[in-house]
């Protein structure tokens, strides 16, 4: 069998730790363990530069001037290539909040991209969230998490629901969120006003992930903790953090990568239209956003609305501003995303038998090629 080509000289980060002047060797769109005996094979030189797995975004609203939320087919694809351009070989599409009926259409649409392997699956952000903690969604929109209208989504997405964000103090919430769990969808706690006791009580029923841990949520206080302190200190909840530099301090990134550890963090894009695309004016969901400097607001309200983050941006910020490791990151921008996703059997790592889904930094943790299933989609220009 022969061999595609072998990427040389570079520290390639494994789940077992960096080793220096590695070799990955890809064969037939997966990465091989070793190549055959006598079979010749191309080598890039890849000396001074970084080899990590491809990035995993499990929570993305769009890119490249389209709405995972109301784009065409084309659009959205045309999302999913901007951020494969930077890195993200594997993206979940998320929703914003709609009208029921549009959110069944609109996953039933997404189910077949994920059917063919385009988006790994779906993510319903609303409606049924705190109108409190509504964020950039549409007030008029939002609904109690009803269990029979949670189910009706999921069977939408005909198998393709990957992760629903509840405020589950809310009327059904608990119930919703045993549902998910059932149904084996990540059941994540956000756009939440819930106290300590609330919280902790979601995750008892199931709940797994804090969407975009911090934002849409009561901050820490210490003599009501809210649901912040409950995310960070059970072992069985992943936390999502935007790392824009905007949506957090980095002594709040440092917070939770000190008590959740690198193991239980997810960097996310949360990306909307404007990644990957410019300044302008967009819609999200029903909602206006001005996207100036690169942050995205609500033209009514100025809230946040999402990001225009890729996660190659992401991981340099984490490498040279946080000083987190490499490692760690790694963690979190892919094998942690990948696992709770239930697909790190072929992504979010460097190993025989995954797909040939790499990303090539230099020293500066800049990006200079991205691979998917073995075939460039940058390939690296060096020298």
């Amino acid at each position: 069998m022969a061999v595609s080509t072998v990427l040389a000289g570079a520290r390639v980060v494994l789940p077992t730790g960096i080793v220096e002047n590695g070799r990955v060797i890809v064969e037939n769109g997966r990465i091989a363990g070793s190549a055959p005996e006598g079979t010749p094979a191309p080598t890039l030189d890849l000396s001074g530069h970084w080899l990590v797995p491809g990035f995993v975004d499990m929570h993305n609203h769009g890119g490249g001037g389209a709405s995972f939320t109301s784009g065409t087919t084309d659009e959205i694809l045309t999302g999913v290539h901007t951020h494969r351009l930077h890195g993200t070989t594997t993206v979940v599409a998320s929703f914003v909040t709609g009208d029921m009926d549009f959110l069944g259409r609109r996953a039933g649409l997404l189910s077949e991209l994920a059917e063919q392997g385009e988006i790994a699956g779906i993510h319903f952000e609303g409606p049924f969230i705190s109108p409190c903690r509504k964020g950039a969604h549409d007030e008029t929109l939002l609904r109690d998490p009803d269990p029979a209208e949670v189910r009706k989504l999921i069977e939408a997405a005909r198998g393709q629901a990957r992760m629903v964000t509840l405020a589950t103090e809310l009327p059904g919430g608990i119930d919703s969120v045993r549902l998910l769990a059932e149904h084996g969808v990540i059941a994540a706690i956000g756009h939440t006003d819930a106290t300590y006791e609330q919280t902790a009580a979601a995750i008892d029923a199931g709940a797994t992930v804090a969407t975009h841990l911090y934002n849409a949520m009561p901050g820490l206080g210490h003599r009501a903790p809210g649901p912040i302190a409950a995310l960070l200190e059970d072992e069985r909840v992943t936390v999502e953090l935007i790392n824009d530099g905007t949506h957090l301090h980095p002594a709040a990134l440092e917070l939770a990568f000190h008590h959740a550890g690198p193991e239980r963090v997810a960097f996310i894009t949360d990306a909307m239209d404007a990644a990957g695309f410019g300044d302008g004016r967009y819609m999200l969901g029903t909602l206006e956003v001005e996207v100036k400097d690169s942050v995205a607001r609500l033209v009514e309200g100025g809230s946040i609305a999402g990001s225009t983050l890729t996660l190659d941006r992401a991981f340099k910020r984490a490498a040279t501003i946080d000083r987190l490791p490499v490692e760690s990151i790694v963690q979190a921008i892919s094998a942690n995303p990948a696992k709770l996703l239930g697909i790190d059997d072929r992504v979010g790592s460097l190993e025989p038998g995954k797909d040939a889904d790499i990303v090539v930094l230099d020293a500066d943790f800049e990006l200079k090629g991205v691979m998917r299933k073995g075939a460039w989609l940058v390939e690296p220009r060096l020298g």
